[in-house]
């Protein structure tokens, strides 16, 4: 029989991390983190990673595994992964896969697409335009140019901007449309699990997570990485806008209503992509027993 991988996907905020630690521990086995923020070893409060006292003695994989100065992409993830799994398969009948980061669930269920190699002198003008124009400038010609993968896209995250620009202007055609139709084959099943719940509460549970990161001291930590904010890894919700405050652009009470604001989008955007797929089962935080009846009585048939 093929062993489960039971995905715990949503938006941030939504209450992923203490749902896998009850399952966790009701299976007996270890949780594979697919929140592409979480890998960076130098941001802990404002990518809310879970505390040693949250995981609850539970071994995570994929949290600080690199760090901001590495090069990492959702290749990469996709075969460390896998790799991952196939070894921890050996002593488990059931694994967790949790997060938000869409196109990394996505790469270990179907497999990430592989493109010709690009000509450097395409990604070199785009990223000489994203440093001259902003990002609005990536998202306008995305949108353009490939307006379903701009639906489905983290729009604050350049790097996979102009990874489908550079193709679309490469190729000719719109990313989207070289994107796998049909799903790797595994030798494991995925069980999907889309954790959600009712917006405005999703929205109050965001803004008291934000307030709770100020709490834990996350201008302290922006500030430690102030020389590095340059990297890509640090132009993300939390941290750039703090970088704003420190440059002076922003009072600190907007960095905080602009991460909450941020924050809230940026749920929203994860939404639509899971809605997207089509094949998540939709699940509110609280309904852990629900689960567990769902997946016992799935797993007979699998």
């Amino acid at each position: 029989m093929k062993k489960n991988l039971i995905i715990i996907a949503g938006p941030t905020a939504v209450g992923k991390t203490a749902l896998s630690i009850e399952l966790s521990k009701h299976y007996s086995c270890p949780i594979i983190s697919a929140d592409s923020r979480q890998f960076y070893k130098e941001m802990s409060i404002g990518t809310a990673k879970p505390s040693v006292e949250e995981m609850q003695g539970i071994t995570h994989y994929f949290i600080d595994n690199i760090s901001i100065h590495d090069t990492y992409n959702v290749g990469q993830y996709e075969r460390d992964a896998i790799e991952c799994i196939e070894h921890l398969f050996k002593e488990h009948d059931t694994l967790l896969l949790v997060g938000g980061s869409g196109l990394y669930i996505n790469a270990v269920i179907n497999g990430v697409d592989e493109f010709e190699e690009i000509p450097a002198e395409i990604r070199e003008q785009l990223i000489k335009d994203f440093e001259e124009k902003g990002l609005s400038f990536l998202q306008e010609e995305l949108k353009s140019k490939d307006e379903v993968y701009y639906n489905q896209v983290d729009l604050n995250n350049p790097q996979r901007m102009i990874r489908a620009l550079e193709v679309c202007i490469h190729i000719k055609k719109p990313y989207s449309s070289f994107r796998k139709k049909q799903k790797k084959e595994r030798s494991f099943n995925t069980i999907n699990l889309l954790i959600n719940t009712e917006r405005e509460l999703l929205y109050q549970r965001i803004n008291k997570r934000v307030d709770v990161m100020i709490h834990q001291g996350l201008l302290e930590e922006v500030k430690s990485l102030y020389p590095n904010k340059h990297l890509n890894a640090l132009n993300t919700v939390g941290y750039k806008e703090l970088f704003d405050f420190m440059d002076d652009k922003i009072t600190f009470e907007e960095a905080v209503n602009l991460i909450k604001q941020n924050s809230r989008r940026y749920a929203k955007r994860q939404l639509t992509w899971f809605n997207h797929q089509g094949d998540f089962e939709s699940f509110e935080p609280s309904d852990l027993e629900k689960i567990k009846a769902y997946l016992d009585i799935l797993k007979q048939y699998l």
